[in-house]
């Protein structure tokens, strides 16, 4: 027996097993470079952790504090990501599936996807599930079908859900059919009085139908965006008419049907949290409502916290934030929305963060006319079967591959020049993401349990640190 399995043995015997395998810790780090000269690439020399006092700037992870638990890190799939999947080689797709929804290698797994019930404005074309001749009308929803997702997000989910058939899925309407509408149009007005008890039918047959096609709808939010009917398809939809619909219509017809779907309600910017606030406030409407969601288009990360802090039984969700770069550029901006988002939202009580859209061609089609979006690039990049990865499937790999759903947001002592999160798995696992924001490279240490890491980040670099 050599001298050092003595050391180590004295070591247990004297402190106990726990103590003398605690002292050497060796932690994994996963790396973007603003440079990209790694794009969240394992590094291959492990780290250790040492005994011993930190000194300098330091970052103290505490797992005995624990905070909200974690649903997943994902994307919208609309329907031009999904035409784009279902139109690749069945090997280049199942290629393209396995890298974004398993976890091994390195395979990213995304383990939450936001669906349009209906048309996005990321579709070649709108529709709803109940459209009508102009003129027409259908109360008892008769010619309800699931129409063009049958083909494409249907069976690009089933593909989906063989890799991962534990995926949480939030489904968001962009409107309803055009003839439950104050103005007819697939593009802005609002929902007729007398149509809220055929909307919330509507929304009941969407989750039953898509539940028929093997698809569990986890929870579905009221409108996109409700303050912005600009986009087409698109719904204007004011806080007391969303409290409304909830608890005069929705929630009733929910429990009439036994459907366990959430209500989420809001699904808009930071900059009005005084909107999910007040239906909260409202007895009647927040029995049924779980949880409110947020855009960070407009507003300050901190206003999911006041919401929180208003309502500390309901959840907070962060289900959209487009994530863009130009293209052919040398660098990767890497540390804003891993700062922005993936830090962002979960230090403010989120338990999901969702960049917008998974899949776009080089045009970055298919979207609408009269409102669509000509620029929302997608975390990938399809030409065919080619496929390029961009800064937001970068941004949601440092968080989805390694805080697996279940895991629960601990503490972490936050710098502004080094912004971080720290999370504990289901496996006992810590996770430390980290962004380095200075304007240069910058040495600090993770302090976890008396044991202490030294690492380095270059400027712009973002590092997930696994032990």
């Amino acid at each position: 027996m050599n001298t050092q399995i003595k050391s180590i043995l004295l070591g247990a015997m004297l402190l106990g097993p726990a103590a003398a395998i605690n002292a050497q810790t060796k932690a994994s780090l996963w790396l973007t470079r603003a440079d990209r000269s790694a794009l969240f690439e394992q590094q291959k020399v492990p780290l250790t952790f040492k005994t011993g006092n930190a000194g300098g700037t330091t970052i103290t992870v505490n797992d005995k504090q624990h905070y909200q638990p974690i649903d997943g890190f994902g994307f919208a799939l609309t329907g031009g990501s999904a035409m784009h999947i279902i139109r690749m080689s069945a090997d280049s797709r199942a290629a393209l599936l396995k890298n974004l929804f398993a976890v091994t290698g390195n395979d990213i797994g995304i383990g939450y996807l936001r669906l349009s019930i209906g048309a996005s404005d990321l579709n070649e074309k709108v529709f709803s599930y109940d459209d009508m001749p102009k003129g027409q009308t259908d109360p008892t929803l008769k010619h309800f079908n699931l129409g063009p997702d049958k083909t494409d997000v249907i069976p690009v989910m089933k593909q989906i859900l063989a890799i991962n058939p534990a995926i949480k899925v939030l489904g968001s309407p962009w409107s309803p059919p055009a003839w439950m509408k104050t103005n007819n149009d697939t593009r802005g007005g609002r929902l007729k009085p007398d149509c809220y008890p055929v909307y919330a039918n509507y929304l009941v047959k969407y989750i039953q139908a898509m539940k028929a096609n093997g698809i569990n709808i986890d929870a579905i939010t009221i409108q996109n965006e409700p303050l912005h009917p600009g986009n087409n398809p698109s719904l204007l939809m004011v806080a007391p008419d969303e409290a409304d619909f909830i608890k005069n219509n929705l929630g009733p017809a929910f429990k009439a049907a036994g459907i366990k779907t959430k209500i989420i309600v809001y699904d808009h910017n930071a900059d009005r949290p005084d909107y999910p606030i007040s239906i909260l406030n409202d007895p009647a409407a927040r029995k049924y409502v779980d949880g409110s969601g947020f855009h960070l288009y407009g507003g300050d990360i901190s206003a999911l916290t006041d919401v929180h802090n208003a309502h500390p039984d309901k959840n907070i969700y962060f289900t959209e934030q487009m994530t863009v770069e130009p293209e052919n550029q040398s660098t990767i901006n890497i540390a804003w929305p891993v700062k922005s988002l993936i830090i962002g939202a979960t230090r403010n009580w989120s338990r999901n963060v969702l960049e917008w859209n998974l899949a776009a061609d080089p045009e970055y089609k298919p979207y609408t006319d009269r409102g669509g979006c000509p620029m929302c690039q997608g975390a990938v990049t399809i030409d065919k079967n080619q496929v390029k990865k961009n800064i937001a499937y970068y941004s949601i790999a440092h968080a989805s591959k390694f805080v697996r759903p279940g895991s629960v947001r601990i503490a972490s002592n936050n710098m502004d020049t080094l912004p971080n999160v720290a999370f504990k798995t289901p496996d006992g696992k810590k996770v430390l993401i980290v962004a380095n924001t200075s304007d240069g490279a910058q040495d600090f240490n993770i302090q976890y349990q008396g044991r202490v890491l030294a690492v380095k980040l270059d400027k712009g670099s973002v590092g997930t640190y696994i032990w």
